[in-house]
């Protein structure tokens, strides 16, 4: 392929000339040019390497269907995108860009040698063949093959552009924005209502700005889109995805089409748009021909010929070729031959061409050879020549040429109609698979439909000469390297589905889903097999339609908004004060207050004595909170709930623990009954949001009956725990309203009132094993009752404590942490909790499963404690547990460490775990292989600090 600038035509502005670069070399085009278009006008023929044989890949295509262009563009300030395709990449002045999976040029790649002895490679060449040893995958075979093949490189650097995201609402939305989708805009426009009209290219007109004859055409649609208030138009967008209830996503390239200096804002825009209707107006994909040598530089199709030469000016070619099996490609000839391209000859399939289109050819001068085709092509970076024959069998001819043109017919875009779930139907006309019936409120037009006049054609399933299959280098999927041979070998190896054939081979699994490649495979397996193509089956097109930048799905969630932090309304006092932090589900929680001087461990220990022998402080704001309200309230939680709560009076709190239907434990907290209709629920702190699901879940599908209101109140209360034996006398002065004595207010208790003058929630509650109170007051008014109880405070040495202090006064008394000291695999059983199950209830969540054979037998993982031998050896949480230490490995693991911490109350170290029929094992001696020996560990009861619980209620 020898290209060059036509002197004339095209949609480009030669005024304003625009340099670039292309693998370090300097190339000049002009605004209005794509990359691609800009290249082959300066004569490049290569512009990428095969994905497994590294053969040189020339410009196939000019849109999305592009398989072998595939380019990484280098904006500067760490701002490379590989995997782009070169026809959709706008100029602009100082664009860089390189091609790909090649070394170390492009045209001298030494992986070459892959397509030499290619023979050896293939389809399922890697599964056969890297087995054995199986050592070696890790080590060697995999990255080997990761070097020599794939595609670009992923950046390292982190992204520095930010990127826009938006919902939109529409009665109508047009995807696609030719001529039938301008028009279909337009008509749902005069309805009233609002309209998207949204395309990939950076103007409207799709295929018809290939045709100089429809420009007028769309000028007026254009402006009568522009004239009309209620459509909105997106250019430079790409529809990726057709989701449930006719949602759409899209992505807008904002600044990719400008010099990187010049550009301002957002780089891209994900658009999640909910029509009321979805119009598709995609059009249709060229379809390639399958011969020997069809993948030589300068081998493409027909259209994309015709689309440089009239939309940008450029010459493919200065004696081109043409080879058909459709009236398209006879046209597109015509057109390049009134640009003043020579065209060698147009060779057909087909032994029948219309008559009017043949005679028009030859009054231009053109050479006809109808039944023939191309058997070979000669060339290895740039097409030299071709052989053609009579079709099947014939003696060859040498013709001398610089670019061959396929024209194979046409594959409507169906893509997005497939993602909506539409069926499709095989029409014989088209040789392809058009719409049929519509899941959604959706319909089709244009060539999408089949309803644009692109001629007629044959479509042939073989080969265009008698040579042997295995002999002729005939592509099938360009991107992926998949040969006509390859799908014969999947027949051959036993595979009669299309959906097994496609995993075998590769075919259509690259970045280009197949676009130019699935039919043809298609019809290759049907004739092999001697089916019909609908009894082969059809591959599935999934989202995205066309590859998407990651920036662009994340939109805004990015750094401190890729998952926003949730603070308490003390977050601030905590700072003051010198916290640190962590992360607990979405929540930033203080871990733990150190002193000057003071490491973690030191920090804690004294937060521990603070609140066993005086009071702590402690933001309990991250629970989870839900109200539950109505008359069946009782009757609703008693379901879900594995205890009794019907019979809790007002004014009283219950530990509730809930089950998932298969038994196990999912969360745990202490609601209170606040009136007869009305219940304050806590769960745990990354609980809250899968409660709620799953009680609305319950209450909307199989409790329909119930009349009960759920309503997450999480950030509506600020909760301040105040633990020690000091607790009543700090709040004391602060309340009124509520009578504090142990008998008026005795443990797992709630009362209403106020406490420095706010309204509040008070309960009587422990995590600690202290008398305790969780103070809940509105969150507005949290950081003013914190500061005035811890004023009052001061004279008794009231000290915050935080997470890790929390952790380790909770489980000197056994108390679990759902998620820590459970798996997903716990049952109340399993855990001790046995009492919390209610043994005369009719019916709760998870009961029946608590039943089963599995659940009951012996052999289960049960909650214990651990104390080491040596006090002063702390566990690591995860640790396994074994019985025999000189057992070989693999040893036999009867557990392992949930929860392990240093005591300063106990002074020792001390340790929760699962061990298999755990409850039987007190007193044994268990070990704890570790890398610096093992640790011996003797069995307890998981309560280790004041097992009475007479601290609670004083």
């Amino acid at each position: 392929m020898t290209g060059y600038r036509i002197p004339f035509g095209g949609r480009i502005d030669r005024s304003r000339p625009l340099t670039f670069t292309f693998d370090g070399q300097s190339y000049e085009g002009y605004a209005g040019d794509t990359l691609a278009s800009a290249l082959v006008a300066a004569g490049v023929t290569v512009f990428g390497r095969s994905f497994k044989y590294h053969r040189p890949r020339g410009l196939v295509a000019t849109g999305v269907e592009e398989p072998n262009a595939l380019i990484s563009l280098d904006r500067g300030a760490d701002r490379v995108t590989p995997n782009l395709r070169a026809p959709q990449i706008s100029l602009y002045e100082g664009l860089v860009a390189k091609s790909q999976n090649r070394w170390p040029s492009l045209k001298h790649d030494v992986a070459v040698l892959n397509d030499v002895f290619g023979a050896f490679f293939p389809a399922g060449f890697y599964n056969k063949t890297f087995m054995w040893p199986r050592s070696a995958w890790e080590k060697l075979y995999e990255p080997v093959i990761r070097n020599l093949a794939g595609l670009g490189e992923s950046p390292v650097a982190r992204d520095p552009d930010h990127y826009d995201a938006t919902y939109a609402h529409c009665e109508v939305l047009v995807v696609g924005g030719g001529i039938a989708g301008m028009e279909a805009a337009l008509e749902a426009a005069a309805k009233g209502g609002r309209v998207f009209l949204i395309d990939e290219q950076d103007e409207l007109g799709g295929g018809a700005l290939a045709d100089t004859t429809l420009w007028a055409t769309v000028d007026d649609l254009r402006a009568r889109l522009a004239a009309a208030d209620n459509v909105t138009v997106l250019t430079r967008t790409t529809a990726f995805g057709y989701y449930h209830q006719n949602f759409i996503g899209a992505s807008e390239r904002l600044t990719d089409h400008v010099a990187p200096f010049a550009a301002k804002g957002a780089r891209e825009k994900l658009w999640r748009i909910r029509a009321g209707e979805v119009v598709l107006a995609q059009g249709a994909i060229e379809r390639p021909l399958v011969f020997n040598g069809n993948d030589v530089p300068g081998v493409m199709l027909s259209n994309a010929a015709r689309t440089l030469a009239l939309r940008y000016g450029v010459a493919v070619g200065r004696r081109v070729v043409v080879m058909a099996a459709h009236d398209s490609g006879w046209r597109d000839a015509l057109a390049l031959h009134a640009l003043g391209i020579d065209i060698a000859a147009i060779i057909d399939m087909r032994t029948v061409v219309p008559g009017d289109l043949a005679d028009e050819v030859r009054a231009a001068g053109i050479p006809i050879y109808p039944g023939h085709a191309v058997t070979a092509v000669s060339g290895r970076l740039a097409v030299k020549g071709v052989t053609f024959a009579a079709y099947g069998t014939g003696k060859p001819h040498k013709l001398a040429c610089d670019a061959v043109l396929m024209a194979g017919g046409w594959t409507p875009s169906v893509h997005l109609w497939s993602h909506a779930k539409g069926s499709l139907e095989w029409s014989d006309a088209w040789g392809a698979y058009l719409p049929a019936k519509a899941i959604e409120n959706c319909r089709v037009v244009g060539a999408c439909a089949g309803a644009w006049d692109l001629g007629k054609g044959e479509i042939s399933s073989a080969l265009p000469n008698a040579m042997s299959v295995r002999k002729q280098k005939a592509f099938v999927d360009f991107q992926n390297d998949v040969k006509a041979r390859d799908i014969h070998l999947a027949v051959q190896e036993g595979f009669r589905s299309i959906e097994h054939i496609k995993r075998y081979t590769t075919n259509g699994m690259a970045t280009d889903q197949g676009k130019t490649s699935n039919l043809n495979a298609l019809q290759i397996a049907s004739n092999v097999l001697g089916k019909p193509v609908t009894d082969i089956g059809l591959t599935t097109f999934r989202p995205p339609y066309t590859p998407q930048t990651f920036g662009s799905l994340m939109g805004h969630h990015k750094d401190a908004l890729f998952q926003p932090l949730r603070k308490t309304v003390i977050d601030d006092w905590a700072v003051a004060q010198g916290a640190v932090f962590e992360n607990v589900s979405q929540w930033r929680r203080a871990r733990y207050f150190p002193k000057a001087g003071e490491g973690m461990d030191a920090a804690v220990g004294r937060e521990c004595q603070a609140v066993r022998s005086s009071v702590g402080i402690f933001d309990a704001s991250t629970l989870g909170k839900i109200e539950v309200v109505g008359p069946d309230a009782a009757e609703f939680l008693n379901r879900m709930y594995t205890n009794p709560w019907k019979s809790l009076q007002p004014g009283r709190c219950r530990y509730g623990l809930l089950l998932r239907e298969d038994g196990f434990i999912m969360d745990d907290g202490v609601s209170a009954r606040i009136a007869e209709d009305r219940f304050h629920l806590t769960t745990t702190t990354g609980g809250a949001p899968r409660v709620l699901s799953m009680m609305e879940d319950y209450l909307q599908t199989e409790w329909a009956d119930l009349d009960v209101w759920l309503t997450s109140t999480t950030e509506h209360w600020a909760v301040i725990a105040l633990q020690g034996p000091r607790a009543r006398d700090v709040i004391a002065p602060l309340v009124e309203g509520i009578d504090l004595s142990p008998k008026a207010f005795p443990h797992m208790a709630v009362r209403e009132g106020t406490i420095a003058g706010v309204p509040t929630r008070l309960f009587r509650v422990s995590f600690t094993g202290e008398l305790g109170f969780e103070i809940n007051v509105p969150a507005s008014e949290g950081q003013k009752v914190w500061d005035a109880i811890f004023a009052s405070g001061k004279q008794y040495g009231i000290t915050p404590y935080g997470t890790e202090a929390m952790h380790v006064l909770r489980a000197e008394k056994g108390y679990i942490i759902v998620g820590q000291d459970t798996d997903g695999t716990m049952t109340p059983y399993d855990m001790g909790l046995d009492w919390a199950v209610g043994k005369k209830k009719a019916d709760f969540v998870g009961k029946r499963s608590l039943a089963r054979p599995d659940i009951v037998a012996k052999g289960r993982k049960q909650f214990v404690g651990l104390l080491t031998e040596d006090p002063y050896e702390v566990l690591e949480e995860g640790a396994q547990i074994v019985v025999h230490p000189d057992e070989p490995v693999p040893m036999t693991m009867i557990g392992h460490v949930t929860s392990s911490y240093r005591s300063t109350t106990l002074g020792r170290s001390i340790a929760l775990a699962v061990l298999v029929d755990g409850h039987a094992r007190m007193g044994e001696t268990v070990h704890i292989p570790m890398p610096e020996g093992v640790i011996r560990a003797k069995v307890t009861g998981p309560v280790f600090y004041d097992s009475e619980g007479s601290r609670l209620n004083d």
